[in-house]
């Protein structure tokens, strides 16, 4: 059964200013360490961290909370597969609130091109 869905769309050049201006300290506060090696591996980072905003964007979103209190940036994770597809690991806050909406999984689909990045999440019980 469908808990809940989110999408989300940003643009990659929003991203690239922050994290410009910010450097590490702006990816530290919204990605996970393997989140970060696996965007700045890339020649142009700036769409694969874009990509991994909206991800957490849309879970949130699909959780019905938003980022916040109860659903932080470090709560989610984008995890890749061998295949390539993108996955969601949830930590603490998000554990907690998978558990008390029933949920099993979080599905996550994402797209991005060198100006916008888009993500769509499923929450599944």
């Amino acid at each position: 059964m469908i808990l809940g869905t989110g999408i989300d769309l940003i643009e990659a050049a929003r991203i690239r200013a922050s994290h410009e201006k910010f450097g590490e300290r702006f990816l530290q506060r919204i990605l996970r360490p393997a989140e970060i090696a696996c965007c700045i591996s890339h020649k142009d980072p700036a769409p694969f961290l874009a990509a991994r905003f909206a991800a957490k964007g849309a879970v949130s979103k699909a959780f019905g909370t938003g980022i916040g209190a109860q659903l932080g940036w470090q709560d989610m994770e984008v995890g890749r597969k061998e295949s390539g597809e993108p996955f969601v690991i949830l930590h603490d806050g998000g554990q907690k609130l998978l558990q008390e909406r029933g949920g099993r999984i979080v599905h996550l689909s994402l797209s991005h091109t060198e100006g916008h990045a888009t993500a769509m999440a499923i929450l599944e019980g």
